[in-house]
C-alpha cells in the first residue's frame, strides 16, 4: 500500500504522527509525508521522505510575522493565493495551512499514487485531498487534550478558529471545493483515531461514531520529539530531582515571549532541584546571571530527558503534555494560548498536576506548586495510573495492521 501523510507545518501537529507512520513503514508500505517549511527538514530528519506542498512561502515565518507582515501583500501573485495574506496577518494558522496546502498536496498524492491518506484531525488540507484523490482515508487525531469523537467540543471549535478545526462551511473550504470540484462530498473514511487515555477521554475499546458509524480506534500515544545527540548527563540519573522546563517551540517566538521563563527561571533557583531548560530559541543574555542549578540544554528531545524526571513545567502545549503522560511525570503548566488551557484543564481534572495563570504568575505561587507536585503523592500516583493505561493501549504498528486489513477488505472485489 502507498500511504501519504499530509501534515500541517508545526512540531506539535506533524511530530505526533511520526511513530504512525514508521510504524506503517516498518510493516513494508511506502509512505510520504507531505508538509511545508521548516517540517520538512524535520520530518526528512526524522528518516522519512517529504515532500514540499507549498514550496513559495514559509507560512511559520509569514505566521509570527502576524500584523507585521508585508502590508501591501494581497495574493494572488507569483503563485501565492488569494487571502493568503489576510490570513497570515489576523493569526489564523489553521485556515492558512489549508489555502496554502491543499493543491499541493493532491498534487503530491496523485504523482505518488496514493492508496490511503492518514490525516490528522484538525489539517483540513488534509481531509480535502483525500475527497480529491478519491481514495480511502483515515483520520488520526493528534493531541490529548479533545477529540472530535466529543460533541461538545465540536460545537465549540466551529467559532474558535485557533482551535484547529476549519469547518467545512468556511470560506477558505468552500472556495477549494469549488475550485477542485469536490461539491459537498466527504472522506471515504475507513476509521477515526483517537490516541488519549481512557482516562482522559479516550477508549478502552473500539466504537462507532455516534453520528455517522465510522469506527473510533483507540491507540498508544508515543511520543516522537526529534532526536539529538545528548550530552553525558542526560543518560546519567540526577543526584538530586529534576525538573524538566520548557514552553514548547512556538512561544519564545512570539512578542514578550521570555517573560514568562525569565519569572520560571527565577522562582526554580533556590530549589534544590536540578532544573533543566529545554530551549533553543530564547536570547538568554536578558536574564543576566543564570542560576547554577539551571542546565541550558538548547534543543533536547524531550522523551530522553523526561524518564529521569520528578516534573516538568510547560506552556501546556498537546505534545508536551502528552510526553509526560506517557513517562508518568506531573505537571505544572502555565497555559500560552490556544489548546494549551484545554490541556491545563485535562491535566488538573485528572489529577495529573496543577495549572497557574499566566497574568497571575509570581515566584512565590510557582514555588508553593512546585513544593506540592514534589511532595504529594497523589499526583505521581495519578500520572502513574495513566502512563498505566497508555501503555495499555494497541500501538501504532497494530494499528496500522487493523487499518491494513480495514483497507484490503474495502477494495473492490475483495
Amino acid at each position: 500500500m502507498r500511504i501519504l501523510f499530509p501534515a500541517a507545518p508545526g512540531y506539535g501537529l506533524m511530530l505526533p504522527l511520526v511513530p504512525l507512520i514508521w510504524a506503517a513503514r516498518a510493516a513494508g508500505h511506502e509512505v510520504l509525508v507531505a508538509t511545508t517549511a521548516h517540517m520538512t527538514k524535520v520530518a526528512a530528519a526524522s528518516g522519512l521522505p517529504v515532500t514540499d506542498v507549498f514550496p513559495l512561502r514559509d507560512v511559520g515565518e509569514d505566521l509570527v510575522a502576524g500584523p507585521d507582515g508585508p502590508a501591501d501583500a494581497v495574493g494572488g501573485g507569483d503563485g501565492v493565493p488569494e487571502g493568503y495574506w489576510e490570513l497570515a496577518r489576523s493569526m489564523r494558522p489553521f485556515e492558512l495551512f489549508t489555502l496554502a496546502m491543499t493543491e499541493g498536496t493532491v498534487d503530491a498524492g496523485r504523482e505518488f499514487g496514493a492508496d490511503l491518506v492518514v490525516y490528522s484531525s484538525d489539517h483540513a488540507a488534509g481531509k480535502l485531498a483525500a475527497v480529491a484523490l478519491g481514495v480511502p482515508a483515515l483520520e488520526v487525531g493528534n493531541r490529548v487534550s479533545w477529540s472530535l469523537r466529543d460533541p461538545e467540543f465540536r460545537g465549540a471549535a466551529r467559532h474558535n478558529p485557533r482551535m484547529g478545526i476549519v469547518p467545512d462551511d468556511a470560506p477558505v473550504v468552500q472556495g477549494l471545493r469549488r475550485r477542485l470540484g469536490l461539491g459537498d462530498r466527504q472522506p471515504d473514511l475507513l476509521a477515526r483515531v483517537d490516541p488519549r487515555a481512557p482516562s482522559l477521554g479516550g477508549l478502552a475499546e473500539p466504537e462507532p461514531d455516534a453520528d455517522d458509524a465510522v469506527p473510533w480506534l483507540p491507540m498508544r500515544y508515543v511520543p516522537y520529539n526529534g532526536g539529538a545527540v545528548l550530552p553525558a548527563w542526560a543518560i546519567r540519573r540526577p543526584a538530586r530531582p529534576r525538573i524538566l522546563l520548557t514552553l514548547g517551540t512556538v512561544v519564545p517566538l512570539l512578542p514578550g515571549g521570555g517573560g514568562s521563563l525569565g519569572l520560571l527561571i527565577e522562582a526554580l533557583a533556590d530549589l534544590d532541584a536540578e532544573v533543566v531548560l529545554a530551549d533553543d530559541e530564547t536570547d538568554m543574555s536578558q536574564f543576566g546571571k543564570l542560576p547554577d542549578n539551571l542546565v541550558q540544554a538548547g534543543f533536547v528531545p524531550l522523551s530522553a530527558i523526561l524518564p529521569d524526571c520528578a516534573l516538568i513545567v510547560h506552556h501546556g502545549g498537546s505534545g508536551t503534555m502528552a510526553a509526560a503522560v506517557h513517562y508518568g511525570v506531573p505537571q505544572l503548566v502555565v497555559p500560552s494560548g490556544a489548546d494549551n488551557e484545554l490541556c491545563a484543564r485535562r491535566v488538573v481534572e485528572r489529577g495529573l498536576g496543577l495549572s497557574v495563570d499566566p497574568a497571575a504568575l509570581d515566584a512565590w505561587t510557582v514555588r508553593e506548586l512546585v513544593g506540592r507536585l514534589l511532595t504529594e503523592r497523589g499526583f505521581r500516583g495519578a500520572a502513574a495510573d495513566v502512563r498505566d493505561e497508555v501503555a495499555a493501549q494497541p500501538s501504532p504498528a497494530a494499528l496500522i495492521d487493523t487499518v491494513a486489513a480495514r483497507w484490503a477488505a474495502a477494495r473492490p472485489g475483495a
